[in-house]
């Protein structure tokens, strides 16, 4: 497949397996891109009800915060936290000549929600070369986010030439294997993966891995609301590209016994929401430049867009949720 529209189905409501297309089980039809698709940057906020998860456009300079924090996070005992991706610490180049500049406004950006978040996630790529200097400049960056807990799993930027050594150094106290884990915190449960360090097969978690997530999820009741972190999407978004994992469907079997599943990654450098029964899978926009759509461009490589319209592919994720609540309410936000 060669173009991106030609990636899902045109015929509503029929699967792309039907149409002759590979994938077919993680396919969507148009109707359903146009209303869960947000590409570079715009503000989705997400909601469920009845069952049903139901997205619409966020305008940025308008008054969302209620909207995406609010019945599902407010009172006490409400959990916030925020998601950050793809900093790329290092880059060099015509996309955008200041990386480090654009994160400091997405760490100044968490720091004037108007709430002080639980945690931050950053989901990979935190540095563009895995250098020992660039681990220490975007841990020290990271210091400066008012928030109790800062957390982090490996892109396959930070796992360039030692399979991620440097990177569990400066960020991996407290992990397993090579780098994965779990917590609990009002009620949730998270778990942070690892999919980046076969990179002749980008995209794959490896027996271990997948073992220590079915231990994990054992002795938890099937209405407990999981959250999952990962760098490549866990579902077929673009195989072509490397914008899947080979043998994720084997933790996404691990969890479908759960009522509310969130799946959060970056990678893509772009917005991006799908829905398979239980698992809700969000895509993270970058704080570092845009890539190109699925099958818009030979490989996914930095775009150069006019300076004036930069911010606009670029932000952060605040994420609420009140215990007792099955839905988790997205927000995401353009740095401009």
């Amino acid at each position: 497949m060669t173009d991106y529209d030609g990636y899902y189905d045109t015929h509503d409501g029929a699967p792309a397996e039907a149409a002759g297309r590979p994938d077919g089980e993680h396919g969507m039809t148009r109707r359903q891109l146009m209303r869960h698709a947000g590409w570079f940057g715009g503000a989705v906020v997400l909601t469920v009800a009845g069952g049903e998860v139901i997205s619409h456009i966020a305008d940025p300079r308008g008054s969302t915060a209620e909207a995406a924090t609010g019945t599902a996070a407010a009172g006490s005992g409400a959990l916030r936290f925020v998601q950050v991706s793809d900093s790329h610490i290092g880059f060099q180049g015509p996309a955008n000549m200041d990386v480090a500049g654009s994160f400091t406004e997405a760490v100044d950006q968490v720091n004037s929600l108007g709430f002080r978040p639980d945690f931050v996630m950053h989901s990979g790529d935190l540095t563009h070369l895995s250098t020992a200097g660039q681990f220490d400049q975007v841990k020290h960056m990271m210091s400066g986010l008012k928030t109790d807990r800062v957390f982090t799993v490996p892109g396959e930027h930070d796992s360039i030439g030692d399979a991620g050594r440097a990177y569990r150094r400066t960020f991996g106290t407290g992990t397993l294997g090579d780098g994965w884990y779990s917590f609990d915190t009002h009620g949730v449960h998270f778990i942070a993966l690892v999919n980046t360090l076969s990179l002749e097969k980008l995209g794959h978690l490896g027996d271990d891995q997948i073992g220590f997530v079915r231990k994990d999820l054992a002795g938890l009741s099937s209405d407990t609301p999981v959250v999952v972190f990962s760098h490549i999407p866990l579902f077929a978004m673009y195989p072509k590209w490397g914008w899947s994992t080979d043998d994720a469907l084997k933790v996404i079997a691990l969890l479908r016994r759960f009522s509310s599943v969130t799946c959060l990654n970056g990678h893509v450098h772009q917005l991006f929401t799908k829905t398979e029964g239980n698992i809700t899978f969000h895509s993270a926009t970058t704080t570092a430049y845009p890539l190109p759509r699925p099958g818009r461009a030979p490989a996914p490589t930095p775009q150069v867009v006019p300076a004036r319209q930069l911010k606009d592919a670029l932000g952060i994720r605040s994420v609420g949720y009140r215990q007792g609540d099955r839905e988790l309410a997205v927000k995401d936000q353009r740095l401009a």
